[in-house]
């Protein structure tokens, strides 16, 4: 159960770093104007959104399975992480995807996507380290 909690956390924060530092930036460059590149970074948010929700569920889950050391599971920054993820597809999302107000909007859901990002890496470290712990015993 160890190692899936740790290939959960990895995944979760690789695939946030993969698609808000690398693949989006992208497609800016590469794609014919900016319109075609915000609607393409819109649908790919939202499946990181689902995925950052999908990977702290269960990460969630495993945790609650394997509850022998609480002090040591990375509960607070999974629920902060799969929070943010909630309000960026829920609420912050729709404000974007419209243009109201875009600069307010989109500066506030980029705080939230690197508060996530925040949360995943400290989750994973969280957990790397105590399973490291463990092994090492």
């Amino acid at each position: 159960m160890a190692r899936l909690q740790i290939f959960l956390a990895a995944l979760w924060w690789g695939s946030l770093m993969v698609v808000g530092f690398i693949v989006v930036p992208l497609l800016f460059v590469h794609l014919e104007t900016p319109a075609i590149a915000g609607r393409m970074a819109a649908k790919l948010f939202t499946a990181q959104s689902w995925l950052s929700v999908a990977c702290g569920l269960l990460l969630l889950l495993a945790a609650r399975r394997d509850a022998k050391d609480a002090a040591h599971t990375p509960s607070i920054w999974v629920v902060g992480g799969v929070l943010l993820a909630l309000l960026l597809e829920l609420a912050v999302a729709p404000h974007i995807v419209a243009r109201e107000n875009l600069m307010l909007w989109h500066n506030l859901g980029s705080a939230f996507y690197l508060m996530q990002c925040v949360c995943a890496a400290k989750a994973l470290w969280q957990l790397s380290e105590t399973k490291t712990q463990i092994i090492a015993t």
